[in-house]
């Protein structure tokens, strides 16, 4: 019966495993007819299907916290800041990119004072983005001054803004050094109404700023500052002269003082009733001001009557693009020149608003071209230092441009050296196109920089693609510009123009190559008429 029994046993096992393996199967199709329910993570598989080889890009919709209040939550805030001139698009989140160094101080506080660096080599759009900037900051009610046009290429944006255009060049246009400019009308009227402290405030600022303009063209003039007895002089026979001149002198009036040697500058000269040492003193510093007065290499454009006076209600552009590019020491003067009348003019605005007598004016200060003003001299340094030095309740922002890193520490002294990096360590914001890769240690000893950001500005510097085939193709990184805001990650964004921008031509900065292929076919092939007669 046992083996009965055990036959019976296997005899049952054996039926009840079909059954188990019936049911599996079962389970199976009907798992496999779930997930033909549900298409895969590139759409539905399998015939009759259409999976997608590539996941298409959602759209993206910008609008305010008021419009997309609905599509909670779906919506995400900015990546980027949303306050300030409209600069372009961030280059990996497309999102909009707002930035100036005035809205990023004032409304945003962002940053700790209202000013910026510009560095990039030629022909990445280092002036299209200043203009861009300026352009909306008029629209804001700020005023912008270009000091120093060296290329003419803001000129069209200043006229479409009815901006004044002042001219500066041998022949063109001349500017006169010991002009105080609006200083002594603002002054008397600041003491008619009761403003005493502020009327000799301006007038001491007119007098600073004449004399440093004055110690800066003897410097570009002799390649070596002044002795500090000179400067002692000089001082002395500005004084003397406002004194004593009726009217605007010019520097021909400061040697006509010199040379007369009254008692105060005696005096100062230590000559101890000896005319000869006088003489001795002052001989060196009457050579140099005949230079200036009598044509030399600076030219007669300091020593005449300022032609086209700056007025403060607008926005003002100096042309000087006149003066030829190998005359290095000239446009150096003319570019100190106008920062130290730009900048006396903003210290008269600001005095009178003040004052209650006018409404307050912000400005918007360019200052391009840097690094050729530092090269002129031993000791310039120290002059743009004391003339860009400016305080977070003036109320100016300024910007400052120039190529690379190399071009502000190329100075001979170690003291300048350190006084030009300071003037990109000092700035709100450093603002940076595409750079060498021999540059990335001299700026990051200035700003910090990750390796990522290295090698985008290093890369945002190569040339295009070789094959052009006579098109206008871009370098990879015009327009493209990396914003540095202290140890934060840099905001990389390309510049995009309107429409006219673009067709008005405000930002070709290379007219005078305009279509040069077309001009050179046409001189070198002759047009044969259509009838095959003689051309």
């Amino acid at each position: 019966m046992a083996r009965t029994k055990g036959n019976f046993a296997d005899w049952a096992a054996t039926l009840r495993k079909p059954v188990t393996v019936k049911q599996s199967a079962v389970a199976r199709v009907r798992g496999a007819r779930i997930r033909e329910l549900a298409p895969g993570s590139r759409g539905w598989g399998g015939r009759g299907g259409g999976a997608a080889a590539l996941v298409p890009s959602v759209t993206e919709y910008r609008g305010t916290t008021v419009q997309v209040c609905g599509l909670w939550p779906f919506s995400s805030g900015a990546s980027s800041p949303m306050i300030g001139v409209p600069l372009g698009r961030h280059e990996e989140t497309q999102a909009t990119v707002c930035c100036d160094p005035i809205s990023w101080f004032q409304r945003a506080q962002l940053i700790s004072n209202p000013s910026a660096f510009i560095l990039g080599k030629p022909g990445l759009g280092k002036s299209t983005l200043v203009r861009r900037m300026f352009l909306g900051l008029s629209a804001q009610g700020v005023y912008p001054l270009v000091l120093g046009d060296l290329k003419g290429e803001h000129i069209k944006a200043v006229k479409a803004l009815g901006g004044q255009i002042i001219s500066l060049g041998r022949g063109v246009g001349y500017l006169n050094i010991l002009d105080p400019g609006q200083a002594v009308e603002v002054a008397q009227l600041l003491q008619a109404n009761g403003h005493h402290e502020a009327a000799t405030r301006v007038r001491a600022d007119a007098h600073g700023r004449r004399l440093n303009m004055v110690v800066s063209l003897i410097t570009i003039s002799r390649n070596n500052p002044p002795t500090d007895q000179e400067q002692t002089i000089l001082d002395r026979a500005l004084r003397v002269l406002d004194d004593r001149f009726e009217g605007v002198p010019v520097l021909k009036d400061l040697l006509d003082v010199i040379i007369s040697a009254p008692d105060e500058l005696r005096q100062v000269a230590l000559d101890r009733g000896d005319m000869t040492v006088y003489l001795q003193e002052t001989r060196a510093l009457e050579a140099t001001l005949l230079g200036l007065t009598g044509g030399g290499k600076l030219g007669e454009i300091f020593s005449r009557q300022t032609t086209n006076p700056m007025k403060r209600d607008r926005a003002v552009v100096f042309d000087v693009s006149s003066i030829d590019e190998t005359e290095t020491d000239l446009q150096a003067a003319v570019l100190l020149a106008c920062w130290s009348y730009g900048f006396g003019t903003v210290n008269v605005a600001n005095a009178l608003a003040d004052a209650g007598l006018e409404p307050r004016r912000n400005y918007f200060v360019v200052l391009d071209e840097l690094w050729r003003a530092l090269r002129a001299g031993k000791g310039i340094v120290d002059r743009v230092d004391a003339l860009t030095r400016l305080n977070r309740s003036v109320g100016v922002g300024q910007i400052m441009i120039s190529h690379t890193m190399s071009d502000l520490l190329a100075l001979p002294a170690e003291e300048d050296r350190m006084k030009a990096r300071g003037f990109v360590e000092r700035s709100g914001m450093v603002i940076c196109g595409g750079l060498p890769a021999s540059e990335m240690p001299l700026l990051t000893s200035a700003i910090p920089l990750s390796r990522q950001e290295q090698q985008k500005l290093i890369g945002w510097q190569d040339p295009p693609a070789w094959d052009s085939r006579g098109v206008d193709v871009e370098p990879p990184g015009r327009g493209k510009f990396l914003i540095k805001v202290g140890g934060r990650p840099g905001i990389p964004v390309r510049i995009g123009l309107t429409s006219i921008e673009q067709d008005e031509g405000l930002n070709d900065t290379n007219t005078r190559w305009s279509k040069p292929a077309e001009s050179l076919m046409e001189a070198a092939s002759p047009q044969l008429p259509v009838d095959g007669g003689t051309p």
